[in-house]
């Protein structure tokens, strides 16, 4: 053979060590061979694939280079999933973690929908978004503000969601990070970035617009060396790829390929990860982009599957001249093409709003901003409420505390890319995350703001300390004021004396380009022992971007109640409100455990700077790790408290389908999402609900699964959930459907997912510990 297509080449390689059914499908990745069945991505396939065929080389160089050609103009993409960044007149939304927390799914959508308007609105046709990794694998990464948890069930079906609703308003929504990017230090090269390796953010490129991004960033590669992830087979099909199953079923037209290294290759060059898995096993039909700085060569990346990259690498003398001599093909290049326009044609954005610049007075908002309250309330967890301390109702005298409760003293945004040197909390109120993620928020409702608003309508006194510091005397290390004040003394003693109830409020801050520090903070924890010291009823609200221990301060005896929440965006002091005054039931749950001390948790998932780093631990991250240690937390996954009392029926109905669990393994077509069996419902189970108390409020029952022994599982996982709204003294059924794929793990030996035959004890309960009913389906 004097002309070998490397791409294909490698998809065979790679193809030799699974099944043969599958086996002779790898050399066939490019989407015109008809491997993976496009379903509603077909038309747009057929369209991209005529227009393809009438444009000249020079022209297709062009278009994945970031280019227009002919009557077609350059994709504009932009991050993030908390709104486009850096545009005035939008809609600062809650980030990931905390939309997850709400445990909402038509909410994720209704966000999604909201968002993807307002992307369309100022002419940006991909959104980097959802962000499905970082999973959370490790509490010191610094970006699990951004995604939706460490459960890769919850994750994958909250990823799904956002992006269903972008694409329901006309905006391609790209995934990222693919795959196994779960911290930041060195992910782009020891030398890149400042403090711990962290590096260049995602935006570095400056103005949006894909083509801006890559000019900015693509020119040469990194000037040191990415980490390399190793991870077992199993782990990586179960744990890590499993939620980008969900977001490329949901719609996903891009995926942004992610800067460290897997197994020694870079995440966008890297054959395996992007051909084989991405491509075939998953099915997706759009395009690979690289995050900022992840393109390092010229054929390598366009023959692993990127399809979109930088002049600086592709041009005429490399992909042109490749092709006449055989190190790569055309119809590769023809394929990188198509995949890039499927989204363009697959939501008819032919015509299209024009693109407007940052500032230009064009307001998408519509009545979004509703909205984001009323999510950003929901997602609140009430961790503890002792003696129903909450809500706080005919009190004459409130005092809060801490700098978070108050703006920054510039604001209402952050940085966009946070790097080691600064703080492990914000100096005022944290509403979003730092780095690509942040928000572009048109104002921020803070709790100062909202506490005062109350006080006016509802006649209390309010006294407020807006400072972390504690000071005991007046004349000691800080005079707030001159002169002399009859009514309080200037202290924070003195902020606390006289009032029936305190409210402290903390933050754990971080983002991209930097890991966390600390998962906890001795200034704000000295806080609240002091306050609950002199004030027995002293309420704590945290906002955090990742775990957040508590154990300092949450069994004081004075510590009445604990709301805890994620970045909340722009409304976030009108949520917090809502719920400490009762206009909103509480209704969140974790998404992460909280532990009693750091080292509970999985040490091997520290912050690493080696060179390789094993996610030896497999699938055993979060609740599935302590469940394993049998080691107890302050506060479970999935637990949540309620101003209201809910009572579970002792009956589990489980309806199985014998007929689709009779394969062992998943035979159906390939199609995008993976292969058609796996999407298919083989179980239902209804339980019944009941609220028990005084008021209406939402019930999450949670659906947890045992495998078979033989299985080689943790002991039970999340394969379900139900967000149910109950009137008091009525009862509702929660119901969850099982596709087949909730109920298969991945046989490494045969490279196929598996329902394995055996006992499969189903479990609903409140938590992940907080378990109520259970019943056993053999297969």
């Amino acid at each position: 053979m004097t002309k070998i297509d490397l791409w294909l080449l490698a998809a065979l390689y790679f193809g030799g060590i699974v099944d043969a059914t599958i086996s002779s499908n790898y050399s066939q990745a490019i989407l015109s061979s008809g491997t993976v069945k496009l379903g509603d991505w077909q038309d747009a396939f057929d369209r991209a694939s005529r227009f393809v065929a009438k444009l000249s080389t020079d022209e297709k160089l062009s278009i994945v280079t970031g280019n227009g050609a002919s009557n077609y103009s350059a994709l504009l993409g932009s991050d993030s999933s908390a709104n486009p960044i850096n545009y005035y007149f939008v809609t600062a939304w809650p980030a990931g973690l905390a939309m997850s927390m709400t445990w909402n799914k038509d909410a994720v959508y209704g966000q999604g929908k909201s968002l993807g308007a307002e992307f369309k609105g100022k002419g940006m046709n991909v959104a980097f978004a959802p962000t499905v990794q970082p999973l959370g694998r490790s509490p010191w990464g610094g970006r699990s503000g951004e995604s939706y948890g460490p459960d890769s069930y919850l994750s994958g079906i909250m990823a799904g969601r956002l992006a269903s609703g972008m694409a329901a308003s006309g905006v391609t929504p790209s995934a990222k990070h693919y795959v196994l990017n779960e911290q930041e230090t060195n992910r782009q090269g020891s030398n890149v970035g400042g403090g711990m390796g962290g590096g260049a953010g995602e935006h570095a490129g400056g103005p949006p617009g894909m083509q801006r991004r890559n000019a900015g960033n693509s020119t040469s590669p990194s000037s040191g060396e990415a980490y390399s992830v190793e991870v077992g087979d199993k782990a990586f099909h179960e744990t890590y790829l499993a939620p980008f199953y969900d977001a490329v079923k949901a719609g996903v037209g891009g995926a942004m390929c992610s800067m460290q290294k897997i197994n020694g290759s870079y995440g966008c060059e890297n054959q395996d990860t992007l051909a084989r898995y991405l491509k075939v096993e998953l099915g997706f039909p759009g395009y690979v982009h690289p995050d900022a700085g992840a393109q390092h060569t010229s054929f390598d990346s366009a023959n692993a599957g990127l399809d979109y990259g930088s002049s600086s690498y592709w041009n005429n003398s490399t992909l042109v001249v490749g092709i006449a001599n055989g190190t790569f093909s055309a119809a590769r290049l023809d394929d990188m093409v198509i995949r890039q326009l499927m989204g363009h044609f697959k939501h008819k954005q032919e015509v299209y709003p024009d693109h407007v610049g940052y500032t230009d007075n064009v307001d998408v908002r519509g009545k979004h901003g509703d909205l984001a309250r009323q999510y950003a309330a929901e997602s609140l967890v009430l961790l503890k409420n002792t003696a129903s301390a909450l809500p706080l109702r005919s009190k004459k005298a409130i005092s809060i505390f801490g700098a978070h409760a108050a703006p920054r003293l510039m604001g209402p945004n952050t940085a966009l890319t946070v790097m080691s040197g600064v703080g492990a909390t914000m100096d005022g109120h944290m509403s979003q995350n730092g780095g690509s993620a942040m928000s572009s928020a048109a104002f921020l409702v803070t709790p100062f703001q909202a506490f005062n608003e109350r006080a006016q309508a509802d006649g209390f006194m309010l006294k407020w300390w807006l400072n972390n510091t504690v000071v005991k005397s007046s004349g000691g290390g800080m005079q707030i004021s001159d002169g002399s004040g009859t009514e309080i003394s200037e202290t924070t003693l003195g902020i606390a004396d006289g009032a029936e109830a305190c409210v402290v409020f903390l933050n754990a801050w971080a983002g991209e380009g930097g890991d966390r520090s600390e998962l906890a903070n001795a200034e704000s924890d000295r806080l609240v022992n002091y306050v609950a010291d002199n004030c027995n009823n002293t309420i704590v609200v945290v906002n955090t971007v990742g775990p957040r221990l508590l154990d300092q301060w949450a069994t004081h005896d004075n510590v009445t109640g604990i709301l805890y929440g994620g970045p909340l965006g722009q409304s976030s002091g009108h949520a917090i409100n809502d719920v400490l005054f009762g206009d909103v039931n509480p209704s969140g749950r974790l998404v992460h455990t909280i532990a009693k001390n750091e080292s509970d948790y999985d040490q091997n998932t520290q912050i690493s700077e080696d060179s390789v780093i094993s996610f030896s631990e497999g699938n055993y991250i979060d609740y599935k790790y302590f469940d394993q240690k049998n080691s107890t937390p302050r506060y479970e996954f999935g637990f949540g408290l309620s101003y209201t009392a809910f009572k579970y029926g002792s009956k589990i109905d489980i309806a199985p389908d014998s007929q689709l669990l009779s394969n062992e393994f998943a035979t159906g077509n390939l199609a995008v999402g993976g292969r058609e069996d796996l999407w298919d419902i083989v179980a239902e189970v209804n339980i019944d609900v009941s609220n028990v108390g005084k008021v209406a409020g939402a019930e999450v029952a949670q659906l947890y699964v045992e495998f078979p022994a033989s299985a080689n599982e943790p002991i039970r996982q999340l394969r379900g959930f139900h967000k149910v709204e109950i009137e008091p003294g009525k009862t509702e059924k929660a119901q969850f459907q099982l596709r087949r794929r909730d109920l298969s793990v991945w046989n490494v030996e045969k490279q196929e997912w598996q329902v394995v035959r055996g006992d499969y004890k189903f479990i609903v309960g409140s938590s992940s510990r907080d378990l109520k009913a259970s019943s056993i389906l053999t297969i």
